[in-house]
């Protein structure tokens, strides 16, 4: 089964509710097998626009990261993100090795 990776790019806007945010998704990413990858650390922006958070989530696979993604458990915790946040998310296919 070959992984897959959230990669996000966030710009936190209001650091408190944001804490709302990663608690309520946390039951979401513990369902889908999430394992952080990479999550907040020191960031160096070479090429194009960066965002002062990035996060790396690695899922089982594809389907696990979109079921993740797509859960009721976890489109509450995006409801509060998209509120005290800007930023993208895609969901990548890694190369299996």
């Amino acid at each position: 089964m070959t992984k897959a990776y959230w990669i996000a790019r966030v710009d936190v806007r209001d650091a408190e509710r944001y804490k709302d945010y990663i608690s309520t998704a946390k039951p979401a990413f513990e369902r889908f097998g999430a394992n952080f990858v990479a999550r907040g650390g020191t960031a160096h922006a070479v090429e194009g626009q960066g965002r002062a958070r990035n996060v790396i989530i690695e899922f089982p696979s594809v389907q696990h990261a979109l079921d993740c993604y797509n859960s009721p458990e976890y489109q509450a915790a995006a409801a509060i993100r998209q509120t005290v946040a800007d930023g993208e998310i895609i969901i990548v296919e890694g190369n299996a090795v």
